[in-house]
């Protein structure tokens, strides 16, 4: 495993200084899926946001790709390698699919060639469909274009804000493994916050679990695989749990850890 791209230490986040998230330390190697699931309201968002830098931490310390966390100008922070794929999507929705995918695009002819290609391979569906207007895409697709206009920019960290929202599972299950395939192929650290466990755990690493702004439970995704009735307990219930293993198979595990 590589370095830590992203580290929150003792952080605490919020609006007009009140704080949503509360004193959660959470790490993000390159190469690693780190999922931060939980309900609704837990929190989730606003951390993505925190790192992103749309919102100022109230206290605690954030580094994000080496450096500390710019309380100013986030796009200072998606130029230097941080992709957020909102749970909106963010696409513009009048252009095409090539547009929005090349509005995207950096570096040289050769650099921009590269990532089109590249996103293009993971994403098949989107090819014949480069000159349609992004409102006229399905959902699937449409989550297909944003994921692949923040793969195209060649990010160093990969923000994923609820990607299941409004789409079939099966529809929800290549993208996760698409997102798999992005971090093991580009090295980059993903953060990916989601309400549904089981979609999560099928690819993440490590997860850590929010409720009411604190995190409750952490651990890999194998100990918490095979420990689901501590996230129950914890506080899901049976919220986006489902009965059986992942298709992963992964059980036998410690038990995660319960953060103090």
């Amino acid at each position: 495993m590589s370095e830590n791209l992203i580290e929150l230490d003792g952080l605490w986040t919020g609006y007009d200084g009140v704080p949503v998230v509360r004193d959660i330390n959470v790490r993000a190697a390159g190469g690693e899926i780190v999922g931060i699931l939980g309900a609704n309201g837990a929190g989730k968002t606003t951390t993505l946001l925190t790192i992103s830098g749309v919102v100022k931490p109230i206290k605690g310390r954030a580094r994000v790709l080496g450096e500390e966390l710019p309380t100013r100008f986030p796009h200072r922070l998606a130029r230097r390698g941080v992709a957020h794929v909102t749970e909106s999507r963010n696409l513009f929705y009048d252009l095409t699919v090539g547009e929005n995918l090349r509005l995207a695009l950096r570096g040289s002819r050769a650099d921009r060639k590269a990532a089109m290609g590249a996103a293009l391979e993971l994403f098949p569906a989107l090819e014949p469909l480069l000159s349609r207007r992004a409102a006229l895409l399905s959902g699937g697709e449409q989550q297909m274009l944003a994921l692949g206009r923040a793969l195209v920019s060649r990010p160093k960290a990969l923000l994923l804000d609820e990607m299941s929202l409004g789409l079939a599972p099966i529809i929800v299950e290549r993208l996760m493994d698409t997102v798999r395939q992005i971090a093991d192929q580009t090295g980059c650290a993903v953060i990916l916050v989601e309400q549904h466990v089981h979609l999560a755990l099928r690819i993440v690493d490590r997860g850590y679990v929010l409720s009411h702004g604190s995190i409750e439970v952490e651990g890999s995704a194998q100990e918490l695989n095979a420990n689901r009735e501590v996230l129950e307990s914890s506080y899901l219930g049976d919220l986006a749990l489902e009965p059986e293993q992942s298709s992963n198979g992964r059980a036998g595990a410690a038990p995660p850890t319960r953060s103090s």
